[in-house]
This record gives C-alpha cells, structure tokens and sequence, in this order.
C-alpha cells in the first residue's frame, strides 16, 4: 500500500513541477536538493519526510494538502 502511494505522490508532484515550468534537474536545483534523490521521489522511491515535503511544496508554492489529495484521485 505505501509504494502505492509514494507512487501518486510522486506523481502528483511530477504533474506540478512540470505545469510550473520547471525541468526534473531546474527544480532540484531551485529547492538545493540532488537530482538524482528529487528524481527517486517522483519514482515513488523514497520514503518521505515532512519537511523534505514541505520544501517541495513550497517551491511549488503550494500547500502539502494539495499535493496530497492530487495523489488520491
């Protein structure tokens, strides 16, 4: 259940970045997060923390409960 999550998740902020104009490696860049580690969470491949959430919500200027009923539907 929980990869399946990470998984809409993840996805849910890939749909994000990309409406805001943003590459996988600019955005990484934008938040002072490694490439490779932001392209694992859109994978679905990392577990998340809060606070890294928070911080890629807020480059997206938006508001983690956003994200997370994106994820659901």
């Amino acid at each position: 259940m929980t990869d399946h999550l990470l998984k809409q998740l993840g996805e849910a902020l890939r749909v994000r970045r990309k409406a805001a104009g943003f590459s996988q490696e600019s955005y990484a860049d934008h938040i002072q997060m490694h490439r490779t580690y932001y392209s694992a969470i859109e994978r679905g491949e990392k577990n998340l923390q809060l606070d890294t959430l928070e911080r890629i919500c807020s480059g997206l200027e938006c508001k983690i409960w956003e994200v997370l009923k994106d994820a659901e539907t």
